[in-house]
């Protein structure tokens, strides 16, 4: 009797240990220092089908207690360790009355410390009421892009933290992999290209594959930049010869540059390259084609053509646009210009427009188009409705900016930023409202906040996809393999 009492008071021992790790701490001396978390979630806004947001107590290494209160209720995640990991019922609970009770979550963080608990003042996560597509696809690459062992293009579920691949070069002969694009989201049609080795762009569309041989004797050189058409018709790519030099003394350490570039538009049904001579010339480059949201404007950049490498610094790349029309796959003979860099004096990368047609990202740059790797680099907007610069300095930071993608409602956008280190392209994510005001972005949530701590790869080129991509890696490997590939037709407009 008295050894089964002895076992009793151990259980429940245990069992108050377990709810001590638990239980909210009722009272707290006010911190004297302002509260530092990893990653920084302080004040975001928020999907309601995000994963968890798990983050690091920067300041200590004891005991903490969080509590997430939302309209009548809150939960509490404790730990022993500075990480705070909340279990994916907690975050239910808690993101659901969030919604229910007008979309604000206060988060209150308390540790332990030689001298009992010292409670911060909270802050807030709001939770919109505009869901976010449930998946994304990126490439995972070592930063410095000049080579590499292994790399591969990626999809996750952002509604949780599984990661699953859509290709790997370890599948194909270790080759290069890059260039991802997906019609309007849609994870059923989706392409890519295949360098050095099994070269080609893969397209799919649902289960059927399609390799192209995308050099042809007018081109001379694969195509590379995709842009769907909203119809799923067309593909706008860049013709381009590609060069990287490194430069160890220059704070952006890696340029890459074109020494010469056009923009050509693929028709995917007669396997057919159309170009016009306002998009195909020696005197400009032009690069970064992207498509409307009705598809009836082509925008791209163009800068002077100029002597590279030597005068690189000096390519300046201005925002065009010109009419296409879809039925007749025809361009218009007029292109107009959006920023013109002999006026901003800055260089124009990467525009891409929203799918409701309203706004406009693109990146900025002092020059030159590899905006991934230029620290000057910020995310701007403009409103196509009323050609005014929207204020979006919320997503900008003192490291590069660059990459960026659109959700497919349009409230939400995805882009690259390198404030964490410098070194690694991470991706963030930002709210934007329906007038254009862009909230405080947040980063990529995963299950271990010391995560990125440890990765040693860049995401680049991040895509919000709908759903997941269902073809299987290895079919998609062994069909670039094997195929020999579709060869095309060139067609300039008269």
């Amino acid at each position: 009797m008295k050894r089964f009492s002895m076992i009793l008071t151990v259980v429940a021992a245990c069992v108050g240990a377990l709810c001590g790790c638990s239980s909210r701490v009722e009272s707290g001396r006010e911190a004297d220092k302002p509260l530092a978390i990893f990653p920084d979630y302080t004040d975001v806004t928020i999907p309601a089908n995000i994963a968890p947001l798990n983050f690091r107590i920067e300041d200590s290494s004891t005991k903490a207690s969080v509590r997430f209160v939302a309209g009548e209720n809150e939960v509490v995640v404790s730990s022993n360790d500075s990480r705070i990991i909340i279990p994916e019922r907690k975050w239910r609970k808690i993101i659901d009355s969030a919604v229910e009770a007008g979309g604000a979550i206060s988060v209150v963080v308390s540790v332990e410390d030689g001298d009992g608990w010292m409670t911060y003042p909270s802050f807030k996560i709001d939770v919109a009421a505009e869901p976010i597509d449930s998946h994304i696809a990126y490439r995972l690459i070592e930063p410095g892009y000049e080579s590499w062992c292994e790399m591969g293009i990626y999809q996750r579920n952002i509604e949780n933290f599984e990661q699953k691949p859509i290709i790997e070069n370890s599948a194909a002969d270790y080759g290069c992999v890059n260039c991802h694009s997906f019609c309007q989201q849609n994870p059923e049609k989706m392409l890519f290209h295949m360098r050095q080795m099994h070269t080609g762009t893969i397209i799919t569309n649902g289960k059927k594959i399609e390799k192209l041989n995308t050099v042809t004797p007018e081109t001379g050189s694969p195509l590379v930049y995709p842009s769907w058409h909203p119809s799923g018709r067309y593909v706008a790519f860049t013709n381009n010869l590609t060069r990287l030099i490194n430069l160890p003394n220059d704070s952006n350490r890696v340029e890459v540059y074109d020494g010469a570039s056009d923009v050509v538009v693929y028709d995917v049904e007669r396997h057919e390259i159309l170009t016009s001579r306002n998009l195909f010339s020696t005197k400009y480059f032009e690069t970064f084609p992207t498509f409307s949201a009705d598809g009836r404007k082509l925008y791209f950049c163009s800068a002077d053509s100029v002597a590279m490498p030597d005068e690189f610094k000096s390519a300046k790349y201005s925002l065009c646009v010109i009419d296409f029309d879809a039925e007749s796959g025809r361009f218009g003979e007029k292109v107009d210009t959006l920023y013109n860099s002999h006026i901003g004096g800055r260089s124009v990368s990467f525009p891409r427009v929203s799918p409701d047609g309203r706004y406009m990202l693109y990146a900025l740059a002092d020059y030159g188009n590899f905006s991934i790797w230029h620290r000057d680099s910020d995310l701007k907007m403009i409103d196509l409705k009323s050609g005014e610069e929207v204020d979006i300095s919320p997503v900008n930071s003192d490291a590069a900016e660059s990459y960026h993608s659109w959700s497919s409602n349009s409230r939400w956008m995805l882009f690259n930023s390198r404030r964490v280190n410098g070194l690694y392209t991470h991706a963030y994510i930002a709210y934007v409202d329906s007038d254009g005001s862009v909230r405080k972005p947040f980063l990529l949530p995963q299950r271990d906040p010391d995560f990125y701590d440890r990765f040693m790869k860049s995401f680049n080129i991040p895509e919000f996809i709908t759903g997941e991509v269902e073809l299987n890696s290895y079919d998609i490997a062994q069909f670039a393999k094997e195929d020999e590939g579709v060869n095309l037709k060139f067609k300039m407009q008269d």
